[in-house]
């Protein structure tokens, strides 16, 4: 998947949109201060499911109840790649070194309404993106939402986590990056009530939340992925940091939500 030619205009990021508010998680609260969860309206519908359109990485998104609302805090998966990649996302900070080569293949597992994958795709228009999910009703939001933006969805494909890396329809990526499933229903912060309206299947996992996230590692593992870009509560980061070690992956940084590992 590739963008267009004609890329559409980028405007302001905000970090800062009011339909966000805090919730009660007090991991996240201790290590990083107030986070975000999304604003409902009178009908307790979440608000961007009423607007149609969530905002991410200062461009909007289509957003049904078949997709996850995408979070501020996993615009930082973009920028970790584009730090990555050796490109400028701050203003005034030198780019760092290039770590990825310079045509990267760029694999976003269980990519929901495509706001990942396609973001990557108009900011690093040199890379070839795939993006896969299991579900099929998520997958027809990322294509339109990529339609929308100007990038072709050809490479949007059904598939559990790295089946199809390991099935050779999807070639050997250079990078993963995943928001999996993550939540812990045993968290006792958790508000189910809240989460309700969002899909279950995008939110919980098994394994104190971890199932997939350690099922991917495995799989990347076995495939030798040189970078994996993860998003996870931090009260989660020190068990996946310690399940990657001793899958051959080094931590490379921790920015907010997302971890990122280099294969050694």
């Amino acid at each position: 998947m590739n963008a267009s030619s004609k890329k559409p205009k980028k405007s302001i990021r905000r970090r800062d949109l009011p339909e966000y508010l805090p919730p009660s998680n007090p991991c996240f609260v201790k290590h990083f201060g107030t986070p975000f969860q999304t604003r409902r309206s009178s009908t307790n519908l979440p608000k961007a499911y009423v607007d149609g359109f969530q905002n991410f990485y200062g461009r909007d998104f289509i957003v049904t109840p078949d997709v996850l609302i995408p979070r501020p805090e996993t615009e930082q998966i973009i920028d970790t790649v584009l730090s990555l990649a050796g490109q400028q996302y701050l203003p005034g900070v030198k780019p760092p070194k290039r770590q990825l080569p310079r045509s990267p293949v760029i694999l976003d597992v269980g990519t929901g309404s495509g706001c990942i994958a396609i973001t990557l795709a108009l900011e690093i228009p040199e890379a070839t993106i795939y993006a896969t999910d299991v579900s099929e009703s998520a997958l027809r939001i990322a294509t339109k939402n990529a339609t929308k933006q100007g990038v072709n969805p050809h490479n949007f494909i059904i598939s559990h986590l790295l089946d199809k890396v390991k099935g050779k329809q999807i070639p050997t990526p250079d990078i993963i990056v995943a928001n999996l499933p993550y939540v812990d229903l045993e968290w006792d912060w958790l508000d189910k009530t809240a989460l309700s309206k969002e899909p279950s299947i995008a939110l919980y996992a098994d394994d104190h939340g971890l199932a997939l996230i350690k099922q991917l590692i495995d799989q990347a593992s076995e495939l030798q992925i040189k970078y994996l870009v993860l998003e996870a509560d931090p009260c989660q980061h020190n068990s996946i940091v310690n399940y990657a070690t001793t899958h051959g992956y080094n931590q490379t940084s921790i920015n907010g939500f997302i971890l990122s590992f280099h294969h050694s």
